[in-house]
Order: structure tokens, then sequence, then C-alpha cells
């Protein structure tokens, strides 16, 4: 069985998850809404534009974590997936996941996005494996702090070599399905790497190296 491996904001889903559940709590007024909306806009631009600082992005994502309530969290989560999530799931997405488990391939979300938003989506998208940044919790509440490496850039091909190590795998016949540069590190490493509606730096790099251009949107 190959790793078919699948980059989930702007992939899988038609817009950013983190960047969505920012607009949310913003709408919502569980954040200062012009403050938060301002700086949630620029830390995307600088991740867009591969200039994201990663630990300052963490540390503004998670202080809404840290700030609130488990039981306020999962309600506001659970009515987000609703009104920003299911909306932007890709039809030819779940399509393209459906390919991979007939031919038997083990389906992984790997994700900068932090697992208290990715947790649910994936199964969503019925993917029981997910590599996410994790936030940091101790006595049921989360601390604000990232725990471990983030799943980012270069990070994402550690936390997939820990896992391959845990769960007995390797990148023999690997698919990676991404539409950010940000994801070249981990593009490099598959056996067929796949550009998925990239951007305009991921279609540049996928044309000089003749690798497979696909589009999931409708």
């Amino acid at each position: 069985m190959a790793l078919a491996i699948f980059d989930l904001d702007n992939t899988l889903l038609g817009g950013d998850s983190d960047y969505l559940w920012g607009r949310y709590l913003a709408e919502n007024g569980i954040v200062d809404p012009q403050v938060y909306h301002d700086t949630n806009l620029a830390y995307y631009n600088d991740y867009q534009a591969g200039q994201l600082d990663i630990n300052a992005f963490l540390q503004f994502v998670f202080e809404p974590l840290a700030q609130n309530r488990m039981e306020d969290l999962l309600s506001w989560r659970a009515d987000y997936l609703q009104q920003k999530i299911l909306p932007i799931i890709l039809p030819k997405g779940r399509d393209l996941i459906e390919k991979h488990r007939q031919q038997g391939d083990t389906l992984l979300i790997i994700t900068a996005t932090n697992s208290f938003l990715t947790t649910p989506i994936a199964e969503l998208l019925g993917i029981e494996n997910l590599i996410a940044t994790d936030p940091e919790m101790l006595e049921g509440r989360y601390t604000g702090k990232v725990l471990g490496v983030p799943s980012f850039q270069h990070g994402k091909v550690i936390r997939l070599q820990h896992w391959m190590m845990e769960h007995r795998q390797d990148l023999s016949g690997s698919y990676f399905y991404s539409d950010s540069h940000n994801d070249l590190p981990l593009l490099e490493q598959v056996d067929t790497p796949i550009a998925v509606d990239p951007d305009p730096k991921l279609a540049e790099v996928a044309r000089q190296r003749d690798w497979k251009i696909l589009s999931l949107r409708e």
C-alpha cells in the first residue's frame, strides 16, 4: 500500500481553514473584530509570500484557544464547521480521496493548521491519519504554546518521518498533493508530487520539473 498524502487548505478545501477560523471568531465578537481580522490577513499574506514567521503566527492563533473554556471552544468549532468548512469541501477532492482509497492506498492529511481545527475536518473527509500542528494542553486547557515541531515547510518532512517510523510506512510509490510552494520540502521527497491548483511559485516549479498539475475546483 502506497501513501497518498494530501495537504488540506486550498487543496482538498476551496479555502484556508485557519484563516476562516479567524474570520469566524471575528464575526462573532469572540475576538476584537478589526484587530484580529487585520492581523490574521497579514499573516495569511505572509504565508502566501513564503515569509510566514510560524512561531509568531502560532502564538497569535493559539491565544483564543488558551483564553476560552473548552466547552465554548467545542461549541464554536461545531458552528464553524457548519458555516465555514462544509461549504468549501471540494467534490473533486472527495473523488480523489475515494480513488486512492479504492487503490488500497494509505490516506494521510498533513497540514500546518492546528489539530484542534483539523481533526474534525479529517473526519468529515473520511481520512483517519492526520499530521497537524499540535497546540499544547495542560489539565484540560490549551496553554497557548505549540507542542513539538510545527507541521510547516520542512517541519512537515520531520513530522512525516516520525509518523512513518511509528506506523511502519515508507515513501515507496508515494503521492503528495499540495497547492503551496511552502510544501516544496515534502513535495521533493515523494515519488509522485502533484501540484493542485498551485500558487504561482509552485506552478512555476511544477512546470520546470514536469510535475503533474491538477485542478480540483469546479
